[in-house]
């Protein structure tokens, strides 16, 4: 999309430890929603941690809040990654999340452009969220339900199929 791609973060704020049985049902199935994802139509790059490739950034803690799990990623457009949140098995799986995961008061979602081939930090990730929380959706940081092209004009979701327009 005019040589920008689409970044987002994602945080949840797990009940338990990672390593507890009342996660399994997450933990025991990150690693192929993972892969899924590397898959996927549109996916460029996700954020991995130091030791296992495999299970995401699980082990990474960028809040203060020891049980904030973060997940970012980086896919061509806001439609492929609509289409593997909201089409595949990872939307059977996250219908456990609040099993897993408490409710959060502010977003747990945001989306951003950032020019083609560039990783974004997890801080510009973490001030993204902020600006989101403070502001509501905007050109910088934005939601599925109010989204933006990179040249900054709101796109226009076609229901039912839900797609980009």
């Amino acid at each position: 999309m005019n040589g920008y791609q689409l970044a987002e973060l994602n945080i949840a704020e797990a009940y338990y430890p990672m390593d507890d049985p009342r996660m399994d049902g997450f933990t025991g199935r990150i690693n192929a929603v993972n892969a899924m994802a590397d898959r996927a139509s549109g996916f460029v790059w996700r954020l991995v941690d130091e030791d296992d490739m495999s299970d995401g950034a699980l082990s990474l803690r960028p809040f203060d809040n020891p049980n904030m799990l973060v997940n970012m990623s980086i896919w061509q457009d806001v439609q492929s990654l609509y289409s593997f949140v909201y089409t595949t098995v990872h939307a059977k799986i996250m219908k456990g999340k609040p099993t897993w995961f408490s409710h959060l008061k502010s977003h747990n979602t945001v989306m951003w452009w950032v020019k083609a081939g560039r990783i974004p930090t997890l801080d510009e990730a973490k001030e993204k969220l902020s600006h989101l929380d403070t502001h509501g959706p905007s050109t910088t940081a934005f939601t599925f339900s109010d989204c933006y092209t990179p040249l900054g004009q709101r796109l226009i979701w076609n229901a039912p199929k839900k797609e980009c327009a």
